[in-house]
């Protein structure tokens, strides 16, 4: 009697690597699976930057003007303030214009293509909720866009006073001329936007690791005197002018977003019936990932 004919298992391809892995049929991942699906995230994240990037040096002209901007705004406040204040910006070296061009052209990039590795976040995140708290995450993932770019609007708009600060500090008739080297100047913008943007996002974090059952509602409301702390010293630490305009002007939005974070978490937790009494019933088995 001849053994039934077995199917051919199929060869992975050669770009079978840039395919998201599909998992169980229960859903669930093994480890090497989610290392996969990291790498996949990634890639499609990183990709989305440089082609934006690339889009960027077709408009470097106005981009440099929009960069620019904060420096003169500050520039302006500062002369009303201090007439005889003196600040010159400048390229340091040969290779500092093309450096320049590299950091505007990458920060646009990262700033234009946040839909779609904001998107690879949730994406990755996904596959630990449930189908209909995916329905639910979705929406607040959808938030997620606006979120940091209004942080990213904020931290522009914030960094001229913290620059205008900053150059107060000038001694007064000493014939100081402060030179701003283009390339340092540009970077710390960007880190101020960056750290304006990506920490607006802090409420989509929160109502995330809630649906996936990782942190409760009850434990937020425990540890908001710290965080509302934590907030602070964070801005403090995270704002690269140290001024303290932009440190509050960081602080007082995040403490307000997590108090909604909380708000929301705890609201959910109530109509899925978690408490802190019943919470361990609906712990996450990190073994089995149910």
């Amino acid at each position: 009697m001849s053994a039934a004919p077995t199917e051919p298992v199929a060869k992975p391809g050669r770009f079978s690597w840039l395919r998201p892995p599909q998992g169980g049929p229960d859903g669930t991942m093994s480890l090497t699976d989610h290392l996969r699906e990291l790498r996949y995230r990634v890639t499609i994240a990183s990709f989305a930057i440089a082609l934006a990037s690339i889009a960027c040096i077709f408009f470097y002209r106005e981009l440099i003007e929009v960069i620019m901007a904060p420096y003169y705004a500050a520039v302006e406040e500062l002369k009303q303030s201090r007439p005889d204040a003196q600040t010159l910006i400048v390229n340091d070296g040969v290779v500092s214009p093309f450096t320049l061009a590299v950091i505007a052209c990458v920060s646009g990039g990262i700033v234009l293509s946040s839909p779609v590795w904001l998107y690879q976040v949730w994406a990755f995140i996904a596959p630990g909720l449930l189908s209909k708290e995916k329905r639910y995450a979705l929406a607040f993932i959808g938030a997620a866009v606006p979120l940091f770019l209004s942080g990213a609007a904020l931290g522009y708009l914030v960094w001229p006073k913290g620059i205008s600060v900053l150059l107060s500090f000038t001694p007064e008739d000493m014939d100081i001329v402060n030179l701003l080297e283009m390339s340092s100047f540009l970077g710390m913008e960007l880190k101020v936007i960056l750290v304006f943007g990506i920490s607006f996002l802090l409420p989509v974090v929160l109502v995330a690791l809630n649906m996936a059952g990782v942190v409760r509602g009850y434990q937020l409301k425990r540890a908001r005197k710290f965080v509302l702390f934590g907030s602070v010293v964070f801005a403090a630490i995270a704002t690269p002018s140290t001024d303290p305009f932009s440190m509050l002007a960081l602080a007082v939005p995040l403490s307000v977003m997590f108090f909604i974070a909380e708000l929301i978490c705890r609201s959910m937790d109530r109509k899925r019936g978690i408490t802190e009494e019943t919470a361990a019933e609906f712990a996450v088995d990190l073994d089995d990932g149910k």
